[in-house]
């Protein structure tokens, strides 16, 4: 089953500026290249977290490390074909109902809703509690950290499992796939950026590091993508299976929130523009927003 669903299409208009840096720029070396050095990275969280994923028959299909697939469909049609953006409302934000299940700790909600709210503040997706919508984010604790990626349709699951997924690079990874976006090593111009060495993966896991031709929205790869596995994500040996060209020393895999590259494309994609971000205009038709 190939499941083509990345980044989208989208025509350009106003976008909010945002400057791109981070605590490593593509050129900064550091000097952490050991699999402990990368013990809170993204995907080495998602590999602890999602060690008994599958085994449970009532969750969805989960492959290529997080992302839930619908069981049944061979050849899947890309996602731009089924729609699969969130729909923008006329007062230029994009509103995102969700409910969050009673599973969770009062900490752990806090964390979570947060991890929605972060969203608001730098571009126009507005998470907002379900008020008797069709479509929704489903966030519950199953076995471990997945999503479904865009738009699928009523209640979609975002799995943030209780031991080992609510943490804030989680919370906003899992977010970013819902919203119709792909891990940053998937990327249609990955091999102009990293090596991926498959010799070092653990065998069965190679479709984790899987291509695809995705739309890149005019913005450069991000090694500091919140969406970027970590230079050992699912090696057999404790060797690095990414490595980042020409420049190996670059850190890669290490975000702990969404750099300025997710937000850029987050709001290019959904094209959100200033009418979005005005602070004197209220949502419309919505009882509350994050």
């Amino acid at each position: 089953m190939i499941l083509q669903a990345a980044a989208l299409g989208v025509l350009f208009c106003s976008v909010q500026t945002f400057t791109i840096q981070g605590p490593f720029e593509n050129g900064e070396e550091y000097s952490g290249h050991t699999v402990e050095d990368d013990e809170f990275s993204v995907s080495t969280l998602l590999e602890k977290a999602n060690v008994n994923v599958g085994k449970n028959l009532d969750e969805p299909l989960v492959m290529f490390g997080d992302i839930a697939v619908p069981t049944g469909l061979q050849n899947a049609d890309p996602c731009v074909t089924r729609g699969c953006l969130w729909p923008k409302a006329t007062d230029g934000n994009v509103y995102v109902p969700f409910r969050i299940a009673n599973s969770f700790s009062q900490r752990q909600r806090t964390t979570i809703i947060e991890g929605l709210r972060s969203f608001a503040a730098s571009t126009c997706i507005r998470f907002t509690p379900l008020n008797r919508q069709r479509d929704f984010v489903d966030i519950q604790s199953l076995s471990g950290c997945f999503s479904f990626v865009g738009r699928r349709g009523r209640g979609q699951v975002v799995s943030l499992s209780r031991q080992g997924c609510v943490f804030r690079q989680i919370i906003q990874h899992e977010l970013l796939h819902a919203l119709g976006f792909n891990h940053e090593q998937t990327r249609s111009d990955r091999d102009q950026n990293v090596r991926i060495l498959l010799e070092n993966v653990i065998s069965g896991m190679e479709s984790n590091f899987r291509k695809i031709q995705t739309m890149n929205l005019g913005t450069p790869y991000d090694y500091n993508s919140v969406m970027h596995y970590g230079r050992f994500a699912f090696s057999k040996n404790r060797q690095p299976t990414i490595v980042p060209i020409p420049n190996a020393n670059v850190a890669i895999g290490r975000a702990t929130q969404m750099s300025p590259i997710d937000i850029l494309r987050v709001n290019r994609l959904y094209r959100c523009n200033s009418t979005a971000f005005r602070p004197d205009l209220k949502p419309m038709h919505r009882n509350h927003f994050l």
